[in-house]
């Protein structure tokens, strides 16, 4: 009797982040982890900004059918990338980047719009959009073009440096920074970070510009006064209740009351002003009363669920390209989302990022949605080769080919002739 060897737990959780089969796995479980957190996301926007807007010339509904529309433009920006193959992607990378920059410059016109103290939006008439959000998807798909091309060359310092992160990265830090957005930049960093990973940099770097970026994190916290009252309230340091503390204490105290179970739908006490625009970045907290600690624990998974269907996709490539864009995008969604629930449960200082899916936004909504309609294109031609691969496996080889058979009648004169 033969026995199969047991094989590690380790190796065993590998082998289920890979996947198994068909690339059509990977394919609906990115597909339907993000439709599953774009609806929830629309309901507690509803939920979230329902009783605010109460009395509002707006409507009680306004926030939502304004993200419920977002969303519609978003799954279809979503199908009909989808639907492209990788070389066109390829080719829209340098107009994307291109056009990345152009909107960010904009902000610095009499277009430019400040919400909260951040200037970063972009207003004509009544419409606003937030450029920064396609600056994240421009710059991993471009990015992936750039290190493509690129590939033998990254292991030297200036082809790393040049031009992922001067000029090209270094003017979209600038523009943003400008508008005082640090969550954004720390977003940027972490998308250039992980592309320049991808792509081979060596490990050397990395602990270089750690060094360099905690240093100007510090700089940055020390000379804003913003900043500085946020890592106060962060570390407890708050001596009346209308201080920055306010936020966070109560985004707890939203959470600590939802229990297990949570206290119902729409039955949330803290969105009662008490947390001020309880649907941006302190949505998570809303859910977590609403919800409990199952709402949450659901929510994390449909992330991970996301994160394990986009690491397949990357991990089966044998594209250069398609790895790099593909991990660009997975630590840009992954990688915010983990920002915002640490944010908004203590374990980081209030920084302003919102959370992917859930959080109100349209601009984050529609270009969050265009970053998994990318992957899908890339899931999609995997599993077209997959097919094309078994279709010729099936045909027999052309010099193995079984002869014709005859004709019925020269069968049966045959049969006769031997009898």
């Amino acid at each position: 009797m033969v026995t199969t060897p047991h094989r590690p737990v380790w190796r065993r959780a590998w082998g289920f982040l890979e996947g198994q089969g068909s690339s059509r796995t990977s394919y609906f479980l990115i597909l339907g982890c993000a439709a599953a957190l774009t609806v929830i996301g629309l309901v507690m926007v509803l939920s979230s900004s329902s009783v605010e807007n109460i009395g509002e010339s707006s409507g009680s509904y306004d926030l939502f059918i304004r993200q419920a529309m977002f969303a519609v433009v978003g799954f279809a920006v979503l199908f009909v990338l989808s639907r492209l193959g990788t070389d066109r992607l390829r080719s829209l990378g340098w107009p994307a980047i291109l056009l990345a920059i152009f909107l960010l410059a904009l902000v610095l016109t009499p277009l430019g719009h400040e919400v909260n103290g951040n200037q970063n939006w972009l207003k004509i008439g009544s419409f606003t959009a937030q450029p920064s959000e396609a600056a994240k998807l421009a710059l991993a798909l471009w990015a992936a073009v750039v290190l493509e091309r690129k590939a033998k060359l990254v292991g030297q310092l200036k082809h790393s440096i040049v031009p992922v992160i001067f000029p090209v990265g270094a003017i979209l830090l600038g523009l943003i920074m400008y508008g005082r957005d640090l969550g954004t930049a720390m977003v940027i960093m972490m998308i250039m970070a992980a592309v320049l990973f991808l792509a081979g940099t060596k490990l050397r770097y990395f602990l270089m510009a750690g060094g360099i970026g905690a240093l100007g994190a510090v700089i940055m916290a020390l000379t804003s006064a913003n900043r500085a009252v946020r890592i106060q309230a962060w570390l407890g340091n708050c001596e009346f209740p209308t201080e920055p503390c306010y936020q966070p204490d109560h985004g707890m105290y939203a959470l600590a009351s939802g229990g297990w179970w949570g206290v119902g739908l729409g039955q949330s006490r803290q969105k009662w002003s008490y947390i001020p625009e309880a649907e941006n970045d302190f949505i998570f907290t809303i859910l977590g009363e609403e919800l409990g600690l199952a709402g949450t624990l659901l929510v994390i998974g449909l992330f991970a669920g996301l994160a394990i269907g986009l690491f397949r996709v990357a991990r089966r490539s044998t594209s250069l390209f398609v790895r790099i864009c593909t991990g660009g995008i997975l630590i840009w969604i992954i990688g915010q989302a983990f920002i915002n629930i640490a944010m908004v449960t203590g374990l980081l200082p209030v920084i302003g990022v919102p959370l992917p899916f859930i959080s109100y936004g349209g601009s984050a909504l529609t270009f969050v949605l265009a970053g998994v309609g990318v992957v899908l294109a890339f899931a999609r031609e995997q599993r077209q080769e997959e097919e094309a691969a078994a279709d010729a496996a099936a045909v027999p080889a052309s010099g193995a080919a079984e002869p014709p058979t005859p004709p019925v009648g020269a069968a049966r004169a045959g049969k006769k002739a031997r009898s």
